[in-house]
């Protein structure tokens, strides 16, 4: 970045292209974050989530000064610590960040996995996954599987019962589904604890235009 540019808004580090996917599509809607409108950059660390855990406030360290705020966005299952909790894995990078020099910084670890946001009651997911013109409703098809609990709000393991979803319509898995989601389905839907963190840090940093 040129000396002579001011520093953008934000610089996300995450370990792969469908999280990139959904943290982009996210982005684009910023009225529904409840935030302004933010200038960004995402990176995609070579070694997937043991490298953003392992490297990354290292890897984010070239772009301070050029970035106000950073973001680390990485899944639980598959970094080489799941025996440690995602709040702890959160709290160690952020120590890392704020020591590498970063003001402003956070950690999300998605528990177990990213899939974990998709799974609203949104009729827009039956549609991204190539459900709606199929005789059940995915919700119905999932807990006739044994894949859905009564009462649950989401599969006890998503990314599993997202590509058997696909397999069965014969629909490939692509990072734009997950941007189709990012960009349609209500932010709102979405309890899931890291989700949460990521509105709540991006609300704090970039509070509406009044």
């Amino acid at each position: 970045m040129s000396a002579n540019l001011p520093p953008k808004d934000l610089v996300f580090l995450v370990p792969d292209k469908n999280i990139e996917a959904s943290v982009k599509g996210l982005l684009h809607r910023p009225e529904a974050l409840g935030i302004q409108p933010v200038t960004f950059d995402l990176f995609v660390h070579p070694e997937r989530d043991p490298g953003c855990l392992l490297r990354g406030p290292d890897f984010l360290r070239q772009f301070l000064g050029q970035y106000y705020c950073a973001l680390i966005v990485m899944d639980h299952e598959g970094c080489g610590r799941e025996m440690e909790d995602r709040t702890f894995l959160e709290a160690y990078l952020e120590d890392l960040l704020e020591r590498t020099g970063w003001d402003h910084a956070a950690a999300v670890v998605i528990a177990p996995e990213l899939e974990s946001w998709i799974w609203s009651d949104s009729p827009r997911v039956d549609r991204a996954l190539g459900w709606e013109r199929r005789p059940a409703t995915l919700r119905d098809w999932l807990r006739a599987q044994g894949l859905l609990g009564a009462g649950a709000t989401k599969p006890i393991r998503p990314k599993q019962a997202m590509e058997l979803a696909l397999w069965t319509v014969r629909k490939p898995r692509s990072s734009s589904i997950y941007l189709e989601l990012a960009q349609s389905v209500s932010t709102d839907r979405c309890t899931d604890p890291a989700f949460l963190k990521l509105k709540r840090c991006l609300r704090e940093w970039f509070p509406p235009s009044v």
